[in-house]
């Protein structure tokens, strides 16, 4: 008997690695499709003729529809599961990601771009639901580290070959390709995708050192709770700060750094992808280092707490030299700036999802999760406006790259002043 449960066990570890690379390839064509714009935006410049604030007013259309997809799909995926949830989400941003090319205005980008916000905003919630129903709470942060890194790695992708594939085809075409990669996936997801099938031996390696668990059991029946209930609580808030004040920063390293280097720099779209290239590669080292730090020092038998914070903190402090960016005269000293940021970043993120776990059951975050990103994304509306009227009065970016410096210790003090023992929520229903 023993032998069974301990075959049943080793399966389900293999299995949940499994269900961590699915993650992963999911969030490389979301960021894939999501980041086209800004590589061919210097090309779409030309063609169509919109100003800096235009611009600007494109990327706040992703950025305010996203927030509602997230907010949407929140409570979807917590309703439906992660399976049809996830790809319902898929579905939709990869049409989104294809009709592109079938538009030729500023507001017709403006209502595809709406469109791809609406789908993205199911990606993180799935992913953040499906790792708490998998993996166990030491292994959760590092689990979103890995398949976060699909965000640079489809960073990597993105400029490497969207650029030559514009260049060669036409910017068109560029578009359909991409978009069509998600379909391919969604084949795959459901072909290889299982929900967690509730048996005790899965149930026990998901829930190891969890202390969500017993309001999950308590609450079986209950369901996923009301957004009235999860807004009340200081923990909720703790993670609407955090991605409030620090997902702007993120969107405007990926929206606008193309335009950055193309402005500031002066490089062309045949020379533009080497640095970006070089910028997310460093990233992905600092999302999967990010996640393994907080995991390591559970291991090493540090509480929740003073691990997930003390990664948070050291991601915060690595953020602080770009405020001095602009002074670079070196095209790869500059480079090596912002890939230590957007790699702090994303360590950042990949503890700050993981917070969302740790605070709350399991059914409840998705909700959380998608309220939370939600004010991420208000915050980069709020913040792309800011950025095209700096740009368009000044010309200038070193403003934009010392708030962003300054962010992360500001969301960081917050969110330990509202939980400083980073307790599990408590729930009525």
């Amino acid at each position: 008997m023993n032998t069974v449960v301990a075959g049943v066990v080793r399966t389900a570890s293999r299995y949940r690695w499994t269900v961590c690379a699915l993650l992963f390839f999911a969030t490389v064509i979301n960021y894939m499709d999501r980041q086209i714009l800004g590589l061919l935006a210097p090309m779409l410049q030309h063609d169509i003729g919109w100003t800096q604030v235009q611009y600007g007013r494109i990327v706040i259309a992703f950025s305010a529809f996203y927030a509602v997809g997230l907010l949407c799909f929140g409570r979807i995926v917590d309703w439906l599961g992660t399976r049809i949830s996830y790809a319902l989400a898929m579905f939709v941003w990869s049409i989104a990601a294809m009709l592109h090319a079938a538009v030729g205005s500023v507001m017709g980008f403006a209502m595809v771009r709406a469109l791809l916000g609406i789908g993205e905003g199911g990606n993180f919630p799935a992913a953040i639901k499906t790792t708490a129903e998998w993996f166990p709470r030491r292994e959760r942060a590092l689990a979103t580290g890995i398949f976060n890194s699909g965000a640079n790695i489809g960073a990597v992708f993105a400029p490497a070959l969207i650029p030559a594939i514009a260049v060669a085809f036409g910017w068109r075409a560029a578009f359909v390709i991409v978009g069509a990669i998600g379909l391919v996936w969604l084949v795959v997801w459901f072909f290889m995708y299982r929900q967690p099938d509730g048996s005790a031996h899965e149930d026990d390696l998901a829930n190891e050192g969890d202390e969500t668990r017993a309001a999950d059991a308590a609450h079986a029946k209950a369901g996923a709770p009301g957004f009235k209930v999860l807004i009340k609580k200081r923990e909720t808030w703790a993670f609407i700060v955090g991605k409030f004040l620090t997902d702007p920063v993120w969107w405007f390293y990926l929206f606008w750094l193309p335009k950055w280097l193309n402005e500031s720099r002066g490089m062309d779209m045949q020379h533009i992808g080497l640095p970006l290239v070089v910028i997310y590669a460093i990233t992905t080292v600092g999302s999967i280092g990010g996640g393994w730090i907080s995991s390591a020092l559970l291991r090493a038998g540090w509480t929740v707490n003073a691990a997930r914070k003390t990664a948070m903190l050291i991601c915060a402090c690595a953020v602080l030299p770009i405020a001095f960016v602009s002074q670079a005269d070196n095209l790869w000293v500059a480079v090596a700036i912002v890939g230590l940021a957007a790699a702090a970043h994303q360590g950042w993120s990949a503890n700050l999802f993981t917070t969302a776990s740790d605070l709350f059951p399991r059914r409840a975050v998705g909700a959380v999760v998608g309220i939370g990103g939600m004010a991420g994304s208000i915050g980069g509306v709020l913040f792309s406006e800011v950025i095209g009227q700096v740009l368009q009065r000044t010309g200038h970016y070193w403003v934009l790259f010392a708030i962003g410096a300054s962010a992360y210790l500001i969301a960081f003090a917050i969110m330990h002043m509202l939980t400083p023992k980073m307790t599990p929520a408590k729930l009525e229903a």
